[in-house]
C-alpha cells in the first residue's frame, strides 16, 4: 500500500497532467481484454487505449517480435539512410493492403506527426496554401494539427496557427464548393472520433471525392482512430469505394508502440526528397522496434481478417449499452461507439461509475455528453456477455 501511495504522489507530483482529474489507475499489468492495478483489481478495457490495442494487450506474437528485435538492434540512424527490415517488410506488408495509387510509406513517430507530413507533402505537390477541415474534427495536438481542428476553445489558447485554414461543416455536401482550386488539401476523418463518432453516408464521401478531383485538391483521410479493422473494414475508406491521395496512420498501427505513418503515391512522395532535399526528416520515425510489433501486429489482423466480426461484436455491444438508465443516443460505426446521455455532468458521472465497476471507458473532447466505447477488436462473445452481466447487476435496474 505504502508504495502504491508513493507512486500515485510521484504521478501527480511529477508527471506533467493533462487534465484536472485523471482517472489515476495504478497499472500493474494488462493482457488480453483486461487491465490490472497495482491493488489487484481488474478492469475489461472498453477503450483499447483510445483505439489502439486493436488486438488486445501483451499479444505473445507482438512481444516475440519486440524481443527479438531488441536483441538484433534498436537505433542505428535517422530515418531513410539505411535499409532496416522491419521498416522495409512492414511497408511492403502494408502497401500490399492498400491501392496501388498508396505505395509508399513515410513512418513518423505518431498521429500528430502523421498529420503534419501529409498537411506538408499536400502543400509540396500542389504549389498551394489554403488547408480546408471539418468542424468537430481533431488530428492532433501540434501546431500545424492543431490548426485543422474544429474546435476553437482548444484552439484559442495556443494562436496564431497555420494561416489559410477553413473549417467546413462534417456531411455537408454544399460546404463542398468551398473546396476550390485555391485549395491545397481537404483534411478529413472517415468518423470523427472526438466528435463523438459522427459519420456521413456513401454519397457525402463520393461527392467529395469528386471535387477534390475537380479542383485537383489532395484528399487526406486521417484514419488515425479508423485504421486496422476498427469500423469493419481494414481501412474505412473502403467502405466508400474511394481512395484517398494521402492516408494518415497511427495509433492501432504501432501495436501498441509509438507509431505513425502518412501514404501517398511514390511520384507524390518523390517530391520530399528534393527542393529542398530532406524536406521531412525524423530521427526516431520508423523506429526498428515499433516497426517490428508493427509488422507483427499487422500480420495478426490480416492473416486472421479480423475485420470480417467487428460490425457483429458492435451490434451485440450496442443492444446491451441500449438498457443503460437515461441514455438518449448511441451513434456507431464498427467497434467505434458514443454512448450519449446529452448532459455533461450525467456523463462526467457515468464514466465515474463504469471506473467503479470495472469497465475503463473515456470521454470524447468535442462531445463531453458521450462515453467512449472502443474495444480491442477481440473481444469475444463470453466477454460480451461478462459486461452485459456487470451492468445489469450494477446499473440496469
Amino acid at each position: 500500500m505504502a508504495n502504491n501511495q508513493l507512486l500515485t504522489q510521484n504521478f501527480f507530483r511529477h508527471v506533467a497532467q493533462t487534465s484536472d482529474d485523471p482517472m489515476g489507475i495504478p497499472i500493474d499489468h494488462a493482457e488480453g481484454m483486461y487491465v490490472y492495478a497495482t491493488d489487484g483489481k481488474k478492469y475489461i478495457d472498453l477503450v483499447a487505449g483510445i483505439s489502439v490495442c486493436n488486438m488486445g494487450h501483451s499479444h505473445p506474437a507482438i512481444v516475440k517480435a519486440v524481443q527479438e528485435q531488441v536483441a538484433k538492434y534498436m537505433h542505428v540512424m535517422v530515418y531513410g539512410e539505411v535499409i532496416q527490415q522491419p521498416q522495409v517488410e512492414l511497408a511492403t506488408l502494408l502497401c500490399s493492403f492498400l491501392p496501388q495509387e498508396l505505395s509508399t510509406a513515410f513512418f513518423v513517430n505518431s498521429g500528430s506527426e502523421a498529420v503534419e507530413g501529409g498537411l506538408k507533402l499536400a502543400k509540396r505537390a500542389t504549389g498551394r496554401h489554403e488547408i480546408i477541415h471539418c468542424n468537430h474534427a481533431y488530428h492532433g495536438c501540434t501546431h500545424g494539427a492543431m490548426s485543422v481542428m474544429g474546435c476553437d476553445s482548444f484552439r484559442h489558447a495556443f494562436e496564431p496557427l497555420l494561416p489559410n485554414t477553413r473549417a467546413i461543416r462534417f456531411g455537408v455536401e454544399e460546404d463542398l464548393k468551398l473546396i476550390t482550386d485555391k485549395t491545397a488539401c481537404f483534411i478529413v476523418e472517415p468518423v470523427q472520433g472526438e466528435g463523438g463518432i459522427q459519420t456521413a453516408d456513401k454519397p457525402y464521401w463520393q461527392a467529395v471525392r469528386k471535387r477534390c478531383t475537380e479542383t485537383g485538391t489532395m484528399l487526406i483521410f486521417d484514419e488515425i482512430q479508423t485504421g486496422l479493422g476498427r469500423t469493419g473494414k481494414l481501412f474505412a475508406f473502403e467502405h466508400y469505394d474511394i481512395k484517398p491521395d494521402i492516408l494518415l496512420l497511427a495509433k492501432a498501427f504501432g501495436g501498441g508502440l509509438p507509431l505513425g505513418a502518412f501514404i501517398a503515391s511514390s511520384q507524390i512522395m518523390e517530391l520530399l526528397t528534393h527542393d529542398p532535399a530532406l524536406g521531412h526528416i525524423s530521427t526516431f520515425g520508423g523506429h526498428p522496434v515499433s516497426c517490428a510489433a508493427a509488422l507483427a501486429h499487422l500480420k495478426l489482423i490480416t492473416d486472421n481478417k479480423i475485420w470480417e466480426h467487428v460490425e457483429e461484436k458492435g451490434e451485440a455491444l450496442e443492444n446491451i449499452f441500449r438498457q443503460l438508465p437515461n441514455i438518449k443516443e448511441i451513434r456507431r460505426k464498427g467497434l467505434m461507439m458514443a454512448l450519449d446521455f446529452k448532459e455533461s455532468s450525467y456523463c462526467l458521472k457515468m464514466d465515474k461509475k463504469f471506473l467503479e465497476i470495472g469497465l475503463l471507458t473515456d470521454w470524447f473532447l468535442f462531445c463531453d455528453t458521450a462515453l467512449r466505447i472502443a474495444p480491442p477488436l477481440i473481444i469475444s462473445e463470453k466477454e460480451i456477455q461478462e459486461i452485459d452481466h456487470i451492468l445489469k447487476q450494477k446499473l440496469i435496474e
